[in-house]
């Protein structure tokens, strides 16, 4: 017999999910006058919060999303000059990424569009609330994660 909160739960499953796809598709519109996409932010976004070159799995494991997603975005921005890559010394097959100086300019860019919209996004919502939802979240994930490993 299914708890009732197991109703509420799917409830939050499917609410994230239409999240999700808001978010990408809000993020693809906030980014887009700087010639980017919302994956493409996400793996910038990633280099910026560990403020030292990151390796593609690192990139992909903060970011909750795949190692050959991630690659596909690498390769796409160092053609376009905002990532550089480095050699690692601590692993040869797996090298750092790292902005480019053209890259700091425009995440800096990105960043300002990012605060102006989230400044808007937050317009109603309590600290508090925030607080929650994201422990919640944080929650979720984590039983995710463990239920992922007691699987395998």
């Amino acid at each position: 017999m299914k708890a009732p909160r197991a109703d509420v739960f799917t409830e939050v499953v499917l609410a994230v999910f239409r999240l999700n796809g808001a978010l990408l598709e809000a993020g693809d519109r906030l980014v887009q006058p700087l010639g980017l996409t919302s994956a493409r932010w996400q793996v910038m976004g990633a280099v910026a919060l560990a403020s030292k070159p990151l390796t593609v799995p690192q990139i992909a494991n903060a970011m909750g999303i795949t190692r050959q997603g991630v690659q596909k975005q690498v390769n796409a921005l160092v053609a376009e000059g905002l990532l550089v890559i480095h050699p690692n010394p601590g692993h040869k097959r797996s090298p750092l990424i790292a902005f480019s100086e053209q890259g700091k300019c425009v995440y800096e860019k990105m960043d300002s569009l990012h605060s102006n919209w989230a400044n808007r996004m937050v317009e109603g919502i309590s600290g508090h609330q925030l607080q929650v939802t994201l422990r919640t979240i944080e929650i979720i994930q984590d039983r995710l994660v463990a239920d992922i490993d007691v699987e395998e």
